[in-house]
């Protein structure tokens, strides 16, 4: 598969099954905020709040398949703040789609559609510090790391520290 086989659009219901499988991924609630375990309804409710954020400009969240329709990944804007014209940009590959360039393919989407549709002037990412091949995909999108934030998520009790990594419209 190359990165020009990828094709973006809305995540919607349609992606449910794949969504269901995606969050059981271990990898996946490891480096994520969704829940661990996740309940039974959680990617159906998920979806819908991404619906409905991008109906009222909140949220965005794009679905990455391939040519035959496969379903490979997911883009996130998962905090628009309109006001100060930053907005925080997420990814999630799907497992048997990690390591072709998937990840690359949907941040430089989201990033793209961040400064020219989304109006932001900043974008961010936070990473687990445990997250090295994130942090790699962050690097070569042209985002800079500056720092670490301790102890922001806790999961199953455990806190993790993780990375702000940032790109400038004028980058």
């Amino acid at each position: 598969m190359t990165v020009d086989a990828i094709r973006f659009e809305p995540l919607s219901t349609r992606h449910l099954e794949a969504v269901v499988e995606l969050v059981h991924d271990p990898e996946v609630r490891r480096f994520t905020r969704f829940p661990d375990p996740p309940d039974p309804g959680f990617p159906a409710r998920w979806i819908a709040r991404y619906d409905a954020g991008r109906a009222d400009g909140t949220l965005e969240a794009v679905a990455a398949v391939d040519a035959h329709d496969l379903f490979l990944g997911v883009g996130l804007a998962p905090r628009i703040d309109h006001d100060a014209q930053e907005v925080e940009l997420g990814y999630v590959v799907a497992p048997e789609a990690r390591g072709r360039g998937v990840a690359r393919a949907l941040l430089t989407e989201m990033t793209r559609w961040s400064f020219d549709e989304g109006c932001a002037l900043r974008a961010e990412l936070v990473i687990d510090v445990a997250n090295v091949p994130s942090q790699h995909v962050a690097a070569a999108c042209g985002y800079q790391l500056e720092g670490v934030m301790r102890s922001l998520h806790v999961k199953n009790g455990l806190r993790a520290d993780c990375q702000l990594w940032s790109r400038l419209a004028d980058d």
